[in-house]
């Protein structure tokens, strides 16, 4: 047996997210359903470095599974020709049996994506949260990120629904730039917290647009309560960028 690395890449918008879920549609049950089908084995599956959730997109999700098959430069077209069109296997090669994509990864890196303008195109409106009459400004907005870069508690900016109870984790990178018509987020760090960051792209943008100040993003996230980070961004403007071991 041989173990396969392979980078992922999704549109999220008509998944209930990644993992497998009973009578719903998730990534994870496509690639399942696709590796079972080119091993003729019903218990052949893949693992994910994590997971997303549902309108969540992914530009380098990492999997890894095990195979006896050698199918050299012919994996990328086995495995694309029977998963469906919103979802690409983008590189793959054979690794170390000891690799694992979820145990072994070092860190991450987010995307988040707002939009300008007036209207927002029909094919921005699964990729992009459009601001409408909204113009942020993008300096307060990367001057309340500063306060986040760091290790942590980040109790203040994930789900109350999240089941770990280590809740410190570290943010090594965070920024914030305006790219023409789009805002965009991007965000790298050793973990993330379940919705850790939607909430932190909704609490950015509420010192943008002028609710908070940006030191309040300090007390907020000193005073370890969901409560005091506000509203959790939409789901369909985060990607995950890149998975690093």
């Amino acid at each position: 047996m041989k173990r396969m690395k392979a980078t992922v890449s999704y549109d999220g918008t008509h998944f209930a997210g990644y993992q497998s879920q009973p009578t719903m549609r998730t990534v994870q049950a496509e690639i399942d359903k696709a590796l079972v089908k080119l091993h003729k084995d019903p218990t052949s599956h893949a693992v994910a470095s994590g997971r997303t959730d549902a309108g969540v997109h992914a530009l380098g999700q990492v999997i890894h599974f095990d195979t006896p098959l050698d199918l050299g430069d012919r994996w990328l077209m086995a495995l694309n020709v029977l998963l469906p069109k919103d979802v690409r296997i983008t590189a793959i090669e054979q690794v170390s049996k000891d690799f694992h994509a979820r145990y072994g990864a070092k860190g991450k890196t987010y995307r988040y994506k707002w939009s300008y303008g007036e209207l927002q195109s029909p094919f921005e409106r699964n990729f992009a949260v459009h601001l409408g009459r909204w113009n942020p400004d993008v300096e307060r907005m990367n001057a309340g990120a500063v306060y986040l870069i760091g290790t942590h508690d980040f109790t203040s900016f994930c789900s109350a629904k999240t089941a770990t109870s280590n809740k410190v984790r570290t943010i090594r990178k965070l920024t914030l730039e305006r790219h023409q018509d789009e805002l965009i987020l991007e965000v790298e760090g050793d973990g993330f917290l379940y919705n850790m960051v939607r909430t932190i792209a909704g609490a950015l943008l509420a010192v943008g647009i002028g609710w908070d100040e940006p030191e309040d993003i300090q007390k907020i996230l000193e005073a370890k309560d969901r409560q005091r980070a506000g509203k959790t961004a939409a789901a369909h403007g985060l990607y995950l960028l890149e998975v690093t071991y």
